[in-house]
């Protein structure tokens, strides 16, 4: 955007200088402030061509990382740190079984293991 001439302002209070035979203006003159219009415009179409393709182009490459995320989130294992956790329970969970089995079965297991010694 630092090639840009004019701006609204300065397009709007351009003052022509007139020729000699009255109140016309120099065709050069005119001509020479239009060609520097178009090279603004011209400036001005490029800029916004090149902005509205990178905006495009962040826009896919956000849409990717999300698709990325949403995939890796759904297919990611447990972390390692759930699955310690997980075990320890299973461990506490079969050692009260285990003592519940003793107190609810106790003196029924203790003869089951001393008919074994037997057979």
């Amino acid at each position: 955007m630092d090639n840009i001439k004019f701006t609204p302002k300065d397009i709007l209070q351009k003052e022509f200088k007139e020729k000699r035979m009255g109140n016309a203006y120099d065709p050069s003159d005119v001509d020479s402030f239009l060609d520097d219009i178009i090279k603004d415009y011209d400036t001005f179409t490029k800029e916004i061509t090149r902005v509205q393709d990178e905006n495009e182009r962040l826009r896919a490459k956000v849409d990717e990382l999300n698709r990325q995320v949403e995939v890796g989130s759904s297919v990611a294992p447990r972390s390692n740190n759930e699955q310690p956790v997980s075990s320890a329970t299973n461990m506490d969970i079969l050692k009260r079984l285990s003592n519940l089995e003793r107190r609810v079965f106790g003196s029924q297991l203790d003869n089951n293991q001393s008919d074994s010694h037997l057979l």
